[in-house]
């Protein structure tokens, strides 16, 4: 087994956050969901931008009936500028076993990330995960790009609470994560700071 580099940071399961003076548009304010983060790179979630497309226009989209409400009337989130034509479901743990469903990441210590169909079939059928969230396209960085963007301070980390995405108001979200790390948004600068 090969030992990680001391000096590595993972960022698996951890919220970044997005600095005021963020230039790109697509994560202006965003509060990102790291699903993994390794060597290859990092896959996230942005879990604070509702799109104007409900869960149950896209189970009609995707020909399933649609879940009972409140559940039909949840938005659709935008995940990220990656295959966003694509659905992912970033759901709670369902129990120890896990295999639940056919293509289903289990983050470490977080929660699960669902991209196959049979999850939605599932919420149709009145069963599948209580607490979820549902994105189109997914937000991804190569191997090295998001530690640099961190360097240059585009971005906070902090351990995720399973809290700020489901039981959160979406725009409370980004102050909410901020607050996990004790910042009021009001103290933040949009210019990096070198000494």
């Amino acid at each position: 087994m090969t030992a990680m580099p001391a000096d590595r940071i993972v960022l698996t399961n951890q919220f970044l956050i997005a600095m005021p003076g963020m230039a790109d548009e697509a994560f202006a304010g965003t509060v990102i969901y790291l699903c993994e983060h390794n060597d290859n790179g990092a896959l996230g979630l942005v879990v604070n931008k509702p799109t104007s497309l409900t869960l149950g226009t896209l189970f009609e989209k995707v020909e399933l009936s649609p879940p009972a409400d409140p559940l039909a009337e949840t938005p659709v989130y935008y995940g990220g500028p990656v295959q966003t034509d694509r659905g992912f479901v970033l759901h709670e743990p369902l129990d120890d076993e896990g295999g639940h469903y056919s293509a289903t990441l289990a983050v470490p210590g977080g929660l699960e990330m669902t991209t196959s169909r049979d999850v939605l079939e599932a919420l149709s059928n009145g069963a599948g995960p209580k607490k979820l969230l549902v994105t189109l396209g997914y937000s991804g960085w190569a191997a090295g790009q998001l530690e640099e963007e961190i360097g240059r301070n585009g971005w906070l980390t902090v351990d995720a609470a399973p809290e700020v995405i489901f039981d959160t108001p979406v725009e409370q979200r980004y102050e909410k994560a901020l607050g996990l790390l004790g910042i009021d948004p009001r103290m933040l600068s949009a210019d990096a700071g070198h000494a």
